[in-house]
């Protein structure tokens, strides 16, 4: 596990950038596990950055994202589909046909978690996935548990994931209670694993996730059996890791 120390966001956006475009340059068909969320725009901003100025070609890159909500459309502006787009997908010269979101409005969820484990194998697996990390150690929508869930799955969000995501929502009723997310499986078999994080609020779980147990209860823990992890953090999110010496 390498973990990069930055200042603070814009550094962390730039340098989770740069690690993500070395991947593009090196293998233009790569496939890239994508993620949502706050922590990651500044680094699709680079991205996109950098594609405007001629150093990226994302003409051959295939993507797939880690969760989409449930019940919710891709032309929803809360959707993940539709985060993806407006970031980075509008922006540079994806083939979106090869952009993949998992289905929020399908009607049998069960069958469409497992079309989209087939579609991640029909890709010949993710060569990066980014992750952000929830402030209860939680890495998509796979959520403090008894087990690690293996493959896609439907999953109950937690009444503090519900909280954290009710700001970008109009009320409480309309924020989502459920999600499609990739299961740990799905994310532990990428060959590189990019975490980002950003914000004091990100501390514990970061310290819990790099340094705790190995637990299903601390979701990103199973990261440390990873053989290719590289976290981008700022001096906040990584606070307690550096008061406890371990940095």
């Amino acid at each position: 596990m390498i973990i990069y120390a930055v200042k603070d966001y814009e550094e962390m956006s730039r340098k989770a950038a740069a690690v993500m475009a070395a991947l593009v340059v090196s293998k233009p068909n790569a496939v890239l596990g994508l993620a949502t969320g706050s922590t990651p725009v500044g680094m699709y901003g680079k991205l996109v950055e950098w594609y405007k100025n001629g150093d990226l070609d994302f003409s051959q890159v295939s993507s797939v994202n880690l969760d989409e909500y449930k019940g919710l459309s891709g032309d929803n502006d809360q959707s993940y589909r539709y985060f993806m787009n407006t970031n980075l997908f509008d922006h540079i010269n994806i083939d979106k046909a090869r952009t993949n979101v998992p289905n929020g409005l399908a009607e049998d969820a069960a069958q469409a978690c497992e079309e989209y484990n087939e579609i991640i194998r029909s890709m010949g697996g993710v060569d990066m996935q980014l992750l952000g990390i929830g402030g209860n150690g939680h890495i998509g929508f796979n959520e403090p548990s008894d087990v690690f869930e293996k493959e896609t799955h439907v999953v109950d969000l937690t009444e503090s994931t519900i909280l954290a995501n009710a700001r970008f929502f109009e009320s409480m009723d309309q924020v989502p209670k459920q999600a499609i997310t990739m299961g740990i499986k799905n994310i532990m078999d990428a060959r590189k694993i990019l975490l980002v994080a950003t914000g004091e609020g990100k501390a514990d779980a970061l310290y819990k996730s790099l340094f705790g147990p190995i637990t299903p209860k601390v979701p990103a823990s199973i990261l440390q059996l990873h053989s290719d992890v590289v976290v981008v953090a700022d001096e906040a999110a990584l606070s307690l890791i550096k008061e406890k010496g371990l940095l």
